[in-house]
């Protein structure tokens, strides 16, 4: 199953019930500025946070919820002392976050990072509404069950990546046949000309500092690696009826161009837009129709030029280490997540170097057999066994 498109004629000039699964994050966050200037479209229902409860509780009573939910347990009694004398339902948990995705909506924008927001994904897909969906990992991980569970309720898949985004607004679904190829985009991250030896004694500030992007530190980093643009091209895999050898990537170091699809007439439609977040976002959130962003115009005299190179695989191994694990299914991608996930806090700690990221991906694939991902019980036994291997493999790095 690949994703769809909604009737075009569905009515959106009512108001949208929305809720926001990660609403302190950078997706949340763009998301809350797009609602705030479009407050006559948007009622805010469920609002969801990691710990920061005092962002959660100004957010909370700045768009009147009806519910506020962090996962860390320890911090529902700031949060409800932050809401006391308010009418905003407050929880704490896993199961929370999960109740909170289930709150009725028209709209869920699934903004958690990390395999850590599965659950609540599937949560929300459950609902058979529209879903917004930010979290590669959890198509990277359990794509079968997501897109199975997202058919069986009737969802409809919205990307929120800028690149999928992009080829979700060129890709003619009713002709899908007569797509040759995507072409997703890669910026290269902030060492795409750094050689290895480079790259060997990089910092996390380093890492971090996205040329173009305003990311969280996670998503930074694996720009950085360019796993990023791996897990991107296995999510491409899962959103459109593309076979993984017909998904190319392409480094273009502006970010004004964030994918293309080629067709077998030789036509190549490509997406253009600042490298803002707001943009894909707006794009979801009012789809089938537009509404105002306050993101900079495109000023392509001003820019000058616009620069395109193939990725160096040699530098960047994450591409291939993505693309193989995909290839080879029974779990290989679960794996993949999971141990690029511990290798990159690991990195962030100042535990392992820069270049022990990747090369704890690939040993952690060469010791972990994957297995057939039919349950989410499959995909917690092989995401702990994965991560364990992982922080095996980063001590002795270490």
């Amino acid at each position: 199953m690949a994703l769809t498109h909604i009737d075009p004629q569905a009515d959106t000039a009512s108001v949208r019930r929305i809720s926001i699964l990660g609403a302190t994050g950078s997706i949340g966050k763009s998301t809350t500025d797009l609602i705030r200037r479009n407050r006559e479209r948007f009622q805010v229902v469920a609002l969801t946070a990691n710990g920061n409860a005092a962002a959660l509780a100004e957010l909370a009573r700045e768009f009147e919820a009806e519910l506020a939910v962090v996962a860390d347990t320890g911090a529902l009694e700031d949060l409800q002392r932050a809401l006391a004398g308010t009418s905003i339902e407050t929880a704490a948990g896993p199961d929370a976050l999960c109740d909170a995705a289930g709150v009725p909506a028209d709209l869920i924008v699934a903004g958690i990072v990390g395999a850590a927001g599965l659950d609540a994904t599937l949560a929300a897909v459950r609902q058979g509404t529209l879903l917004a969906l930010a979290n590669k990992e959890c198509l990277v991980c359990a794509g079968d069950l997501l897109l199975a569970e997202s058919e069986r309720a009737g969802t409809r898949l919205l990307p929120l990546d800028s690149e999928h985004n992009a080829i979700f607004q060129v890709f003619e679904a009713d002709n899908a046949d007569d797509v040759e190829k995507l072409i997703v985009t890669a910026s290269g991250g902030p060492f795409r000309t750094w050689s290895r030896k480079q790259m060997a004694s990089a910092t996390r500030e380093q890492a971090i500092s996205h040329p173009n992007w305003d990311m969280g530190r996670k998503i930074s980093v694996d720009s950085a690696t360019m796993m990023n643009k791996g897990l991107e091209l296995i999510e491409a895999a899962y959103l459109f009826p593309v076979a993984e050898p017909d998904i190319e990537v392409l480094v273009h170091p502006q970010s004004v161009v964030h994918s293309m699809v080629a067709y077998v007439d030789g036509s190549v439609l490509a997406q253009m837009g600042p490298p803002d977040m707001r943009v894909p976002i707006a794009h979801a959130l009012a789809w089938p129709a537009r509404m105002q962003s306050p993101a900079a115009r495109l000023d392509l005299a001003a820019i000058g030029s616009l620069d395109f190179e193939a990725p160096d695989l040699e530098r960047f191994p994450a591409i291939d280490l993505a693309r193989n694990a995909l290839a080879a299914g029974g779990g290989a991608t679960v794996v993949l997540n999971a141990a690029n996930e511990v290798a990159v806090n690991r990195f962030l700690d100042g535990e392992i170097g820069f270049l022990a990221i990747a090369d704890t991906v690939a040993r952690t694939l060469d010791q972990v057999n994957g297995y057939d991902i039919r349950s989410l019980d499959d995909f917690r036994a092989l995401d702990q066994e994965s991560r364990a291997v992982a922080q095996m493999l980063v001590k002795s790095n270490s």
